[in-house]
């Protein structure tokens, strides 16, 4: 499971014995730059560098950070293509035949669509490098210390796990189902899947029943301890954010406007 292996790279890593939030504080600053700024350059600046820190400080294998991005990267790939072909105005740039019907790219929506790729990619490289070096348990334990309140970062920690709960639940039927010939033709695929579906809820059910009953046996009154590690913030390294911050700032003030097409 990748909330495993995520947990995994995250014990492991180097970074993990840096303040934690002094990594949440640098990586809010790096998304706010990244969403807000009007060219793409400061976007993918900060994309680059995040990969980079998250591959050669974070000690994360380059084919598992690729094979983690591919999807939103998909996602995000198609979602700009309508933006691509329907919005903006301009010279158009390139245009296809599509069902019979000619279909146009201009220059200001080419623009846009690569505006809005390195925005996702900028912010999805943040978050990468946050989840990739800091566990998740010591995230939630920073949000407590910065007075978020209780019920929402211990819904969070519920919300997070139960999650995974219900895809491993739906993976661990699926192979069931797999070993037993389920998925052999469409029609068997369809059957299996709509059973899978509709006892999947149940399964998941029972299993929140089992950690409520597993909680109240040792004594929850409602609240979580979270454990939260003492990890000072050193000179260099609150210089080394306050540098990288003042940096991407810069880059996206003075590349506003530029446009690619």
């Amino acid at each position: 499971m990748h909330h495993a292996l995520l947990d995994e790279y995250a014990l492991n890593s180097p970074l993990r014995n840096k303040n934690n939030k002094l990594k949440l504080g640098l990586v809010a600053a790096a998304l706010l730059v990244g969403v807000s700024s009007t060219s793409p350059v400061a976007p993918l600046f900060i994309a680059l560098t995040m990969s980079l820190a998250t591959i050669r400080l974070g000690k994360v294998p380059a084919r598992f950070y690729a094979e983690l991005a591919i999807a939103p990267l998909s996602f995000a790939i198609f979602g700009t293509a309508i933006i691509l072909f329907f919005f903006g105005s301009g010279p158009e740039i390139f245009s296809l035949e599509l069902l019979g019907n000619r279909i146009g790219a201009s220059a200001e929506g080419a623009d846009l669509a690569v505006l809005v790729v390195s925005r996702t990619l900028s912010g999805m490289c943040c978050l990468f490098f946050l989840a990739l070096t800091t566990p998740m348990v010591e995230l939630f334990a920073v949000l407590k210390r910065l007075r978020m309140p209780d019920s929402f970062v211990e819904l969070s920690m519920m919300i997070y796990r139960y999650i995974f709960v219900l895809l491993e639940e739906a993976i661990r039927m699926r192979h069931a189902q797999v070993m037993r010939l389920g998925y052999d033709g469409f029609r068997s695929s369809i059957q299996s899947f709509s059973m899978m579906a509709s006892t999947l809820f149940l399964r998941t059910w029972e299993q929140g029943e089992k950690l409520y009953t597993a909680m109240d046996a040792r004594c929850y009154d409602g609240k979580l301890s979270l454990f939260e590690e003492k990890k000072p913030i050193k000179i260099q390294e609150l210089l080394a954010a306050s540098g990288y911050v003042t940096i991407i700032a810069a880059l996206a003030y003075l590349s506003r406007g530029t446009t690619l097409f």
